[in-house]
């Protein structure tokens, strides 16, 4: 008689940084199978105690003994974007996979360190990108991919979202360039650019202006941006967190064929000239998840897909969905604009 396969051992996550996003990390682990969270670090040790105590794992205040843990096989780095590299090659280097939140990095060369030091310590490296996820993208992936919208015209995205000046301030590394490495671009608006590339193909040039219009911050809180991609289509890039009191986020892609438009991750347009393939709702009603008056709506639906994800990755041995260089291809496009703006000119982003 055959005996039952014992079953798989749990994949050990650790967090690195105890804010607002470390919450959705938890959740997140705590709702896949096959992942454990089994160690947070924060400098502050009541707030890492308190937070073990709400979620699980062991508390640390110390990085090398948080490392060291034997249990610990995937850190998830939830610190400012500026710390990210740097707590990311400890990790690696201590033979740890990563698991890091957006974006990458703020400047190209520290992703580029981050990406090197994985790939040197022959470890996985993931970007938090949860909107790829949403049912309704993967739905238009698949459509783009099938050739139901022809060559495409044009692929928009406008991110009007909105965040009280006690929101910047309540973290003193929010609305700083050391840290925060740019404004509503970098911060909220990162998850879209992500999307349009991935959807619309590689970005060839933007042109663009930036303004702090509501907020006593160093960063940006408007972004604009005309886009040329490498296909020939055209698109226009706004990301704001000074539209009160902050609207659905919204993506609009048109091909010669038809027109798709997205609002809150949710299809609102869905028209062609040929059969549109798979049935899609425009009439429910209900806005998708979005973060666009308070970060804390956000689920962790879509982080959970991302922690199942590297679970399989490590049992299949391949890389994650989302890579370190998927991560860096929306990183490079914000640094053009940002780069466009100070300049006042049109830039190339691969010349």
């Amino acid at each position: 008689m055959e005996s039952n396969p014992a079953p798989s051992p749990e994949i050990g996550f650790g967090i690195i940084g105890l804010g607002m996003i470390s919450h959705k990390h938890a959740q997140a682990i705590g709702s896949t199978t096959g992942a454990k969270l089994v160690a947070v670090l924060s400098s502050d040790a009541k707030k890492a105690a308190e937070f073990a105590a709400q979620y699980s794992g062991v508390p640390y205040t110390d990085l090398d003994a948080f490392l060291a843990d034997p249990a610990l096989n995937v850190v998830n780095i939830c610190v400012p974007s500026g710390d990210h590299a740097r707590y990311g090659i400890k990790a690696a280097q201590a033979g740890k996979h990563i698991m890091v939140e957006k974006p990458l990095e703020i400047s190209l060369e520290a992703a580029d360190r981050l990406i090197v030091g994985c790939r040197q310590a022959g470890v996985k490296l993931a970007v938090i990108s949860q909107r790829r996820f949403d049912p309704d993208i993967q739905q238009l992936r698949r459509a783009l991919d099938s050739g139901l919208f022809g060559p495409l015209i044009s692929a928009d995205v406008f991110i009007k979202w909105y965040r009280t000046q006690q929101y910047y301030d309540s973290a003193e590394w929010r609305g700083t360039y050391r840290l925060d490495g740019g404004g509503a671009l970098m911060n909220q608006g990162v998850h879209y650019v992500d999307v349009l590339q991935w959807l619309a193909g590689p970005v060839r040039s933007v042109r663009a202006t930036t303004r702090t219009a509501a907020h006593k911050i160093e960063v940006e809180d408007l972004a604009l941006a005309l886009l040329t991609f490498e296909n020939g289509a055209v698109g226009l890039l706004e990301a704001s967190t000074a539209h009160y009191p902050g609207l659905p986020e919204r993506l609009e892609i048109t091909g010669r064929n038809g027109t798709a438009v997205l609002e809150a991750g949710k299809f609102k347009v869905w028209e062609f000239k040929a059969p549109a393939g798979e049935t899609v709702d425009t009439n429910s009603g209900q806005p998708g998840e979005t973060g666009a008056k308070n970060p804390g709506d956000i689920t962790s639906r879509g982080h959970a897909f991302q922690i199942a994800d590297m679970v399989a990755a490590l049992g299949e041995g391949r890389d994650p969905a989302i890579t370190g260089e998927d991560g860096r291809k929306p990183l490079q496009i914000i640094q053009a604009v940002y780069q466009s703006a100070r300049e006042n000119r049109e830039i190339f982003l691969n010349e």
